[in-house]
């Protein structure tokens, strides 16, 4: 083994208490503590977010049993009800021009005005040509099984086509597209 000179640091001067830092060594389990308290602290932070969006978006449900929110009491009616109708919302009607015939589209929605489609629950909203002007068939589309008389009733009118439900129209319940087959309709007289 190598013999190393001495020098001034070898000498260990005799009035000092303290010969050198010593740690003592570490305790069994220590690295766990701190495991324990980061896992505790991710548990309560993620709860806490959890409770903190219920609490701000009420449509978020985490279907637990802690986040389930109170059953709300159903009111008990306090008045008989009456036999008034109520009023239903408007229902827009569009109707679009499949065909090259210009100005067919403003044609049918005058007639289904004429016919009396505009009301206080219907109406004939936009009128305007079809992303296609080669359309064979007219087709009333509707976007709920509660218009399906209403687009009924919209072919009987317009003397031609068919019904479809359909949610491809977003714009209105009720889509009239005018194909090659339709023949204009005399509108009643006034």
């Amino acid at each position: 083994m190598a013999e190393y000179p001495k020098d001034r640091f070898d000498e260990i001067p005799t009035d000092l208490q303290r010969t050198g830092a010593h740690r003592a060594p570490k305790k069994k389990g220590r690295g766990w503590v701190a495991f324990g308290w980061a896992a505790f602290a991710t548990i309560l932070l993620t709860f806490g977010g959890l409770v903190g969006l219920a609490a701000i978006d009420s449509s978020i449900n985490f279907d637990l049993p802690f986040f389930q929110a109170p059953e709300e009491e159903t009111p008990t009616p306090t008045q008989e009800p009456t036999a008034e109708p109520t009023i239903a919302p408007e229902v827009p009607i569009s109707v679009l021009n499949g065909t090259p015939t210009v100005g067919l589209a403003n044609q049918v929605g005058d007639l289904l005005v004429a016919q009396g489609w505009e009301g206080a629950a219907i109406g004939v909203g936009s009128r305007a040509n079809a992303s296609d002007n080669d359309i064979d068939k007219t087709i009333v589309y509707y976007s709920d099984p509660s218009y399906e008389g209403a687009a009924r009733g919209l072919v009987q009118a317009l003397q031609v086509g068919e019904v479809r439900l359909s949610t491809d129209f977003t714009g209105a319940p009720l889509t009239v597209v005018i194909g090659a087959d339709y023949k204009p309709v005399a509108s009643p007289a006034p």
